[in-house]
């Protein structure tokens, strides 16, 4: 049994930030519009406002019957597209520099940087 060769993780970098405002295009939420409350990198996964899922709980001092409960869950980034801030239509994001040279985000749909 050889030592097991350590990779460096490549940080990720995503087009969504927390705050911004999503539609979900699959699912079960599709059509859904929602603020990102927060953002998993390393999962490549977002949790966003009024997302939710069931989760089966057992018995516990919290919840002494147990069952089903909803819960806010994280969602694949690829299940949602951000909203347009001229439009108010999903758009796909885009990076360029501005004219400071720092590299700011733009909806691909009408071309305006997104904050």
């Amino acid at each position: 049994m050889g030592k097991k060769k350590e990779t460096k993780r490549k940080r990720i970098k995503l087009k969504i930030k927390k705050d911004d405002i999503v539609m979900v295009m699959r699912g079960k939420f599709r059509g859904h519009k929602g603020r990102v409350i927060k953002v998993f990198p390393e999962e490549q996964r977002i949790l966003v406002e009024g997302v939710v899922n069931v989760k089966h709980v057992k018995p516990s001092e919290q919840f002494p019957q147990g069952g089903i409960i909803k819960v806010e869950r994280p969602i694949h980034i690829s299940n949602v597209m951000l909203i347009d801030p001229e439009t108010g239509e999903p758009t796909r994001v885009g990076r360029k520099r501005n004219e400071e040279g720092k590299l700011v985000r733009y909806a691909k749909k009408s071309g305006k940087i997104i904050d």
